[in-house]
């Protein structure tokens, strides 16, 4: 995404400023990656960037990301992106550090690791994909720069220009979490960006082809068809040709791609025996939602619709099974009534979830916008129904766990929304965050001050914003009258604050 359309995108100077830092880090994708120069591709050094401390600065970054206006806390497609993350890190050689994959609204075509191992997925990426192995070969070749350690060692080159790079970076931060500091950290991003810009250093053609040999293994043993790389990355190149100077080959910019690369990995697919590869419908639906969330304004909401519209038209071909042409066209049946809900065309939205469930009757997909009509209408008692009935269709669907709590919130049952979030936080303790939010409303609501606190402290805390969490742990203290209260509320502000002072140590390393 541009500067200046993330940056006028959003209102508020705080907002402003988490989005330059945000863009300042997503920009910074060649200038992290292991350099042109680079002699070899043998171990970093822990002594430079070891792995504890990578994902720590990972963290650090991604607390500011998190409130970002265009990154995507959809339930559905973090469910979706993250196990299919977790499915291709398992195969990785030697063991993948945690992977958290999270989506962009962005219809630029790209994706990119950042330290630590978070990955962020652009919606454009997931439309544009042909395939499910497709979005999966991208996500493979990202978690293989993760695991091979090109992003540590491209941060701990002894070259000044990373080191400008991460310097910035670090400063941003730590002016983003000084109070008043916003516009101090506003310009130290604008500035580090330009810095980093006028010296991108890209990753190495050997980085770039180990990332290809290991992430077509990790794709192929995690059982996705290894083909869905080649023929993506096909599609990038394509797609940067067609867009050149326009924005839309951000992805082959940062990962240079070429006709030796492409023959490599088709001369590793003939050497495989023919296999036929299982693919899950669930990619159509997510790809169809994709399609609808990336449309930020009216006039692409409106090409939205009609490309989804012409996927409804889809008919078999030589080369598809009948099935896959009939998941494809229920889930632009799906996409249709999610973009007709978002324009709050409640009539529409019906119309073309009954399309859909016509042709498909098991989907949690469209369960769930059922459930999403019912609210819409104001039919909460019917909505409560459905979402339980999801639920238990659905158990390992967190999203109906939500709708089922919101349901309860909004017919005023609170004490009953608290048993049932306290519930669902046993089986998902660091899953869900939103659970923990929904916990604080309702003990609010309930005159409970203390445990509301308590509740948006987790929040915070799961969401990587400890000086939040913190100021809600001591005014928690601040109220309560219970010593034994009190006595847990200090060990946990004790603990949090020594985490927020090694943070803070780690980030003034990197700045000097």
């Amino acid at each position: 995404m541009s500067h200046d359309s993330l940056m006028n995108s959003l209102q508020s100077p705080s907002q402003k400023c988490i989005a330059a830092l945000l863009v300042l880090t997503l920009g910074w994708q060649s200038a992290w990656a292991q350099p042109s120069s680079a002699p070899s591709l043998g171990p970093a050094s822990s002594a430079d960037l070891s792995p504890a401390l990578e994902r720590r600065l990972g963290e650090a970054i991604m607390v500011q990301g998190r409130f970002d206006a265009d990154y995507l806390k959809d339930p559905d497609l973090s469910q979706y992106l993250n196990a299919m993350g977790k499915r291709l890190a398992a195969q990785a050689p030697g063991g993948a550090p945690d992977i958290e994959v999270f989506g962009v609204r962005d219809a630029v075509i790209n994706a990119f690791a950042m330290p630590g191992g978070y990955i962020g997925v652009h919606t454009g990426l997931i439309v544009t994909s042909g395939a499910e192995a497709e979005l999966a070969g991208v996500l493979a070749h990202e978690i293989a720069h993760v695991t091979q350690r090109h992003i540590a060692r491209g941060l701990t080159q002894q070259q000044q220009s990373g080191y400008l790079a991460l310097a910035a970076l670090a400063a941003s931060i730590l002016a983003a979490l000084t109070p008043g500091g916003g516009q101090a950290a506003m310009g130290i991003a604008a500035f580090g960006q330009a810095a980093a810009i006028e010296q991108q250093l890209g990753f190495s053609r050997d980085a770039e082809q180990e990332a290809d040999r290991t992430g077509f293994e990790i794709l192929r043993k995690a059982g996705y068809d290894p083909n869905g790389m080649a023929v993506m990355f096909g599609r990038l190149m394509q797609a940067s040709n067609l867009n050149e100077g326009r924005g839309g080959g951000v992805y082959v910019t940062t990962h240079p791609l070429s006709i030796s690369r492409m023959t490599d990995m088709q001369n590793r697919i003939r050497q495989l025996p023919v296999k036929t590869y299982q693919a899950s419908d669930e990619f159509w639906f997510v790809r169809a939602k994709a399609r609808v969330l990336q449309a930020t304004d009216p006039r692409a909401l409106v090409q939205a619709v009609e490309q989804l519209q012409d996927e409804t038209r889809i008919d078999a071909k030589s080369d598809q099974s009948a099935n896959f042409s009939a998941t494809r066209r229920t889930a632009a049946w799906y996409g249709l009534s999610f973009a007709a809900l978002t324009r709050k065309d409640l009539k529409t939205a019906a119309s073309a979830l009954q399309q859909a469930q016509t042709a498909m009757a098991n989907s949690p997909y469209l369960d769930l916008q059922r459930v999403e009509l019912e609210l819409a209408n104001r039919q909460i008692a019917t909505a409560l129904t459905s979402a339980q009935a999801g639920q238990k269709r659905w158990p390992e669907r967190r999203v109906f766990a939500l709708k089922v709590a919101e349901c309860l919130q909004l017919q005023g049952k609170d004490k009953e929304a608290i048993a049932y979030l306290q519930e669902q936080l046993k089986r998902w303790p660091q899953s869900e965050p939103d659970f923990y939010k929904m916990l604080g409303n309702s003990q609010d609501r309930l005159n409970n001050p203390v445990a509301a606190r308590q509740a948006m402290a987790a929040y915070y805390e799961q969401v990587g914003a400890l000086p939040a969490a913190v100021a809600q742990l001591q005014q928690a203290r601040t109220l309560s009258q219970d010593f034994y209260v009190q006595s847990q509320i200090d060990v946990q502000i004790r603990t949090l604050s020594a985490k927020i002072a090694e943070d803070r140590r780690l980030l003034e390393r990197f700045r000097s």
